[in-house]
């Protein structure tokens, strides 16, 4: 999907092309209360869950591997892979004496999608296996955070602390689910309306390719119709016009994916908004809203581009 994004300007807290993940490993502790100076930066005011807190500057050598303390534990569920979650956070550099951002102050959580990419990996390394209602405290090493590049107000090879407090949390589901549309045009691909999880068929015709984009249903989903603004969580996979070969797919991976709509090419943005959470959408988009005449990777240029996408959530 990184293709469809193009030149991605990355806000604070999504993935950037330097923030990749590794395997490193991480430490987690609970505690109840204000973490220790030493350890982790102390919280020295709005210790509490829901509270909007301020941290004290990081002390000595920031650790060289994610750190992870439980401030205090929820009574929720754990948060599993494909969980959406909504986090409220405050972030400060390890070094820093003032927060770089924080939700409190917007009075909106976070939306955070689990094990589905679309933040840093500490992000998602820190939150999986958490529990609802808990208020974490975690320090990010540049690898797990924005790397040797660096993002907006945070220099390269920064460490990372943030105090996070888990909202709230929902399973989505892995594919779309609705009504099935009739596809009886026949100058227009057909698409597979399998709800199973796995991609479904796309079969091109041999006819001339559409001038014009195309967004039509394959299966009409019940939830609320996505806007150009949205981060939206998706299952896709495309094809070439010209001869129906697979060109990306995040199936492959078996992961649904996720990006701000105003962010990817503008035959995805122009064709999913309006569509409905939970559908299934057929896209052609032409050569003047997909690359144009430059070759991207396995697509050619002047390429038509066929795409079916399950719309699973808004972040």
């Amino acid at each position: 999907m990184r293709r469809l994004a193009g030149l991605l300007v990355v806000p604070l807290l999504l993935l950037s092309t330097a923030a990749c993940g590794d395997e490193k490993g991480s430490e987690t502790t609970s505690t109840q209360g204000v973490s220790t100076p030493g350890a982790l930066p102390a919280i020295t005011a709005g210790e509490k869950f829901g509270q909007k807190p301020t941290l004290a500057k990081g002390e000595g050598t920031p650790p060289k591997e994610l750190k992870v303390e439980v401030i205090s534990e929820g009574k929720g569920a754990p948060l599993k892979k494909y969980d959406k979650a909504s986090v409220n956070y405050l972030g400060q550099l390890w070094d820093g004496t003032e927060p770089f951002d924080n939700s409190f102050d917007r009075g909106q959580p976070y939306p955070v999608l689990i094990g589905g990419g679309g933040v840093i990996p500490g992000w998602q390394k820190a939150l999986e296996g958490q529990k609802v209602g808990s208020r974490l405290e975690v320090a990010i090493p540049p690898e797990l955070g924005y790397g040797a590049q660096g993002q907006g107000d945070i220099p390269p090879n920064a460490t990372l602390v943030f105090v996070m407090d888990i909202v709230k949390a929902e399973p989505i589901a892995l594919t779309a689910k609705g009504t099935e549309v009739a596809q009886d045009n026949i100058d227009l691909p057909k698409v597979g309306t399998n709800t199973d999880g796995k991609a479904p068929s796309i079969t091109v015709p041999k006819k001339p390719a559409p001038t014009k984009l195309v967004s039509n249903y394959v299966i009409e989903g019940s939830g609320p119709a996505v806007k150009q603004t949205d981060t939206v969580v998706v299952q896709y996979k495309g094809v070439l016009w010209k001869d129906g070969k697979e060109f990306d797919s995040s199936y492959k991976t078996g992961e649904p994916v996720s990006f701000p709509l105003s962010q990817v090419v503008p035959g995805w943005s122009q064709g999913l908004a309006g569509k409905k959470v939970g559908s299934r959408v057929l896209l052609v988009v032409p050569p003047d809203l997909g690359y144009g005449d430059q070759d991207q990777g396995p697509i050619p240029g002047k390429s038509t581009l066929v795409f079916s996408v399950d719309i699973l959530t808004v972040l």
